[in-house]
């Protein structure tokens, strides 16, 4: 048998066991099964150099980035920030909204995660905004689309995989989806201010004189030890103190030390069930690394990538037309998977048609990881989307609205800069001279 209509037959067995909701690593050992057994691929060794290239040091950083934001969701971070973001903009008509998104923000630049957001910020957020007059859909809503500013804000765990597939400078990537995720933030906060108007609303009591000067000292002091978490952590990788995965290690000694000894959020039992969750988390998407890699390396022996980027080039040789083709794949890839495995298994497939056309691997890193954010909120995989729901306790109909006009016109938008104005991901690694 023809070795492309081998390759054919396993991606229609993955789509097919994907789209009936299989594991993941299993999806992936049936497209392996159906290549070795069907096609008789030899893939010798290849095992063996998965379980390797999961033991690079970058790749450790990941499941501490996910137990840091594990232990974040119980230490009471979240809490504190809210309160300090809440002085600014609290006692306006939408600040509830704005600090939701903004606390949302300043947490994903601790855990690279778009459900840690969710967990943390959601619980206390939801009910204090429904206190104030916003229906518990839109409140749901907006914290449900603000968590996707995780993936954007660094560090992020998919441009540490970006970063690592594609041979590309994890800080470049670290810094390309900055601008982008400021961008997002702004646009949300404006919409929400915007679309607040129609409720009726009832806002605090503005504290004046003493009373306001005693509260900000306050709340100010409190929030500083979970402020300093953004700045050891991105100061140190940004000024060259520490790598990606040290950074990690010491988001995870840092987020202990302040969850137990200062916030004294993190005890015994919501500790060791912390640290169970994030276990199971990492044994997941290790062992789904792993085969992802195993799949792509050797689809890369039998020359897919080469045909992949040949079929691309040969369909346009508009660099226009073929990023906005690439953006369709990620977005499908996106609401079907996850934006670990929508990474694994297209970018070694498109980086040399990318390449060819003469794009910046930094560029297209930050294309990938602008567009896979919306993955996470959009059905029918939508893992941040039915987490919101859950933490939300609203229904799917009233939730799934808002979170749609929030992405098409405030996120969609700022994909479409991100993909065909260059300099809007490039400027801060230039700036810094990392490309």
């Amino acid at each position: 048998m023809d070795v492309m209509t081998v390759v054919y037959i396993a991606f229609l067995v993955l789509v097919l066991y994907l789209s009936l909701g299989g594991p993941l690593p299993l999806c992936f050992g049936a497209a392996l099964m159906v290549m070795q057994y069907v096609g008789g691929i030899n893939m010798k060794g290849l095992i063996m150099q998965g379980l390797y290239e999961i033991t690079n040091p970058v790749m450790l950083s990941i499941p501490l980035f996910i137990f840091a934001g594990k232990i974040m969701g119980e230490s009471g971070i979240a809490k504190s920030l809210l309160d300090f973001v809440n002085l600014g903009v609290g006692r306006i008509r939408g600040g509830l909204g704005v600090v939701s998104i903004v606390t949302c923000a300043v947490l994903g630049a601790i855990s690279g995660s778009a459900l840690t957001g969710i967990a943390a910020v959601g619980p206390i957020m939801i009910p204090r905004m429904e206190e104030e007059g916003y229906p518990r859909g839109y409140a749901t809503g907006l914290v449900t689309i603000s968590s996707i500013l995780g993936l954007l804000i660094p560090p992020s765990i998919t441009m540490i995989l970006y970063g690592w597939i594609s041979e590309t400078s994890i800080l470049a990537c670290f810094v390309a989806t900055f601008i982008p995720g400021v961008v997002v933030a702004i646009n949300f906060s404006i919409m929400n201010i915007i679309m607040v108007k129609k409720f009726d609303l009832t806002l605090e009591a503005k504290l004046s004189g003493e009373a306001r000067r005693s509260e900000v000292k306050k709340r100010t002091v409190k929030a500083i030890p979970a402020l300093m978490f953004p700045v050891i952590i991105l100061g140190g990788i940004y000024g060259g103190v520490m790598t990606t995965t040290e950074a990690a290690a010491v988001s995870v000694i840092y987020a202990l030390i302040v969850g137990f000894f200062v916030y004294k959020g993190l005890k015994k039992s919501n500790f060791i069930e912390s640290a169970m969750d994030s276990g199971m988390a990492v044994a997941s998407i290790m062992l789904m690394i792993m085969v992802c890699l195993i799949l792509g390396q050797t689809l890369t022996l039998l020359g897919v990538p080469q045909a992949v980027s040949a079929a691309i080039l040969n369909f346009s040789s508009n660099v226009y037309v073929i990023l906005f083709l690439i953006n369709i794949l990620f977005l499908v890839l996106g609401m079907l998977v996850t934006d670990a495995v929508s990474v694994l298994l297209a970018v070694p497939l498109l980086l040399p048609a990318i390449m060819n056309l003469g794009i910046s691997p930094v560029h297209f890193g930050a294309i990938v990881g602008v567009n896979l954010a919306m993955g996470v909120v959009t059905p029918p995989y939508a893992s941040a989307l039915f987490l919101g729901i859950r933490v939300g306790k609203a229904q799917f109909t009233e939730v799934l609205k808002p979170v749609m006009i929030f992405l098409v016109i405030g996120y969609v938008p700022v994909l479409i800069l991100t993909t065909y104005i260059p300099e809007v991901s490039l400027f801060l690694p230039k700036l810094l001279g990392l490309m």
